[in-house]
């Protein structure tokens, strides 16, 4: 019996928690917190940089919109910009500037996003 109070004595003491098994939930935590803070800040810039293409926008400008269309501005009011879609027919449409992708340049073609 004697052989057997240390035994049962060392399964009744409370263990001592190992301080590197927090480790990896504390990494796992700072890493999620790391990437939705720089999601968020890379958006903020995006928009920044979209609204500051808006309030650039002037006439001769060749643009293209968020459907695909590209055009030459014509006029440019508050919060809308008029198009000339088609030089034959003298086509013009209504856009808000929202509506308004990028503009574009002779150095670099339509199809190509500039990221």
């Amino acid at each position: 019996m004697n052989i057997l109070m240390p035994l049962i004595a060392q399964t009744q003491s409370p263990q001592q928690p190992n301080p590197m098994a927090f480790l990896f939930p504390a990494l796992l935590v700072a890493l999620v917190v790391f990437m939705l803070l720089s999601a968020r800040s890379q958006k903020k810039r995006e928009k920044r940089e979209r609204e500051e293409m808006h309030a650039r926008l002037t006439k001769n400008d060749r643009v293209l919109t968020i459907g695909g269309v590209i055009g030459t501005i014509v006029s440019v009011k508050d919060s809308e910009v008029i198009l000339k879609v088609d030089e034959s027919t003298n086509t013009k449409m209504n856009f808000i500037k929202t509506a308004i992708q990028r503009t574009i340049t002779d150095d670099q073609p339509v199809g190509v996003d500039k990221k």
